[in-house]
């Protein structure tokens, strides 16, 4: 079994990836393996609801000078997702809300009904919206999302000052903890046996 972790913030080893690290280290003593994917100092673009995503076969999106298209890539052999962000003006790193709205449009067959999670880092406040705010997506794709003892938040402002924020490392460590009970209850006996979903019925207001 393995989690993919997704580093949003454009430090590479700041709290973001400490908090992220703490969740690797408890998944590790879980017996669950895990990836931190850095999302890097590069442009990511926005989706432009253009749907030629859905014209290939392989459901990759049609921009492929960024990483959304390598990242996706990752779930082919990834059980479940954490995504980690900064909070910026009370929402998650741009980029992330960015990469991760163009990967579950064009690749969501590769993250439906995998266990999901959201980590906010912040300096002070703003976190329990960008917290809320990446949970969405997730439940949008049927996605079970994996609860700790409290919301998914680390504070700290300088590089490596969430380690000082001992409830906020406890919190990862059960998220690990939760993270890789279910994983193991869902792979008990081989593939897991996803619920038969209804078609799709997609209703417009306007008419």
């Amino acid at each position: 079994m393995k989690v993919l972790l997704i580093n949003g913030s454009p430090h590479r080893e700041g709290n973001t990836h400490v908090a992220l690290r703490e969740v690797a280290g408890q998944l590790a003593k879980n017996g669950v393996e895990s990836e931190e994917v850095w999302l890097g100092l590069k442009p990511v673009r926005s989706c432009i609801a253009c749907n030629r995503c859905k014209e290939n076969q392989d459901g990759r999106c049609v921009f492929d000078d960024d990483i959304c298209n390598s990242v996706s890539a990752k779930m082919q052999t990834a059980d479940a997702l954490i995504v980690g962000s900064p909070v910026y003006y009370g929402q998650p790193n741009g980029g992330v809300l960015s990469l991760v709205q163009r990967m579950f449009y064009s690749a969501g067959d590769l993250f439906r009904n995998k266990p999901a999670a959201a980590v906010a880092v912040c300096r002070r406040g703003g976190a329990t919206a960008a917290f809320q705010t990446l949970n969405i997506a997730f439940q949008m794709m049927n996605m079970p999302v994996v609860t700790s003892q409290y919301w998914n938040i680390v504070y700290g402002r300088t590089p490596g000052e969430a380690q000082l924020d001992v409830e906020g490392m406890q919190t990862m460590r059960t998220l690990a903890d939760n993270m890789a009970f279910l994983l193991k209850k869902l792979h008990a006996d081989g593939r897991p046996e996803y619920p038969e979903r209804e078609p799709w019925e997609p209703m417009h207001f306007i008419r």
